[in-house]
């Protein structure tokens, strides 16, 4: 498993389609995943500290969490198939749950769990951005401190 963080959320011209970009920390590679307006919102929100009027259902869920007295200890994008990508959460009870890696990442970013994704899965949809290229990564990071979830859509 390769451990990856969060690099932000954009909306990709000229689909219109928001997704999420994932990077390898100890690597060059950068896995986008296409993603819902709404998970894109609830991914741009955490990642600003934005704290809604009412919860999401992403803080919800970390609510529910913490009144439970679990743990979201791993969230692992596992497999890709037909362009759709899988992901488990792994509680502190050892219960794992499959889930959209859209609404997994939204969890861990609220909760601190760090986010894995399979060799096989960084293998074939990763896109390796070298060094050299790490100024385009830049801008992109520029862009994502310049948008806002409203840029996604409605709010909930």
């Amino acid at each position: 498993m390769k451990h990856m963080e969060v690099v932000g959320v954009r909306v990709e011209m000229p689909s219109n389609q928001p997704i999420v970009l994932l990077k390898e920390t100890d690597g060059e590679r950068y896995l986008p995943i296409w993603i819902g307006a709404v998970e894109a919102t609830a991914i741009a929100l955490a990642q600003q500290g934005v704290m809604p009027a009412r919860p999401l259902t992403h803080d919800l869920f970390r609510d529910v969490l913490d009144a439970l007295d679990a743990d979201l200890t791993t969230v692992n994008i596992t497999s890709l198939s037909d362009g759709i990508f899988y992901a488990e959460l792994v509680f502190s009870n050892g219960v794992e749950v499959s889930a959209r890696p859209s609404d997994s990442i939204a969890l861990a970013l609220r909760t601190g769990a760090p986010i894995y994704a399979h060799e096989d899965v960084v293998e074939e949809a990763g896109v390796p951005i070298p060094d050299e290229q790490e100024d385009e990564v830049e801008k992109f990071r520029e862009f994502l401190d310049q948008i806002s979830p409203e840029d996604f859509g409605r709010t909930t």
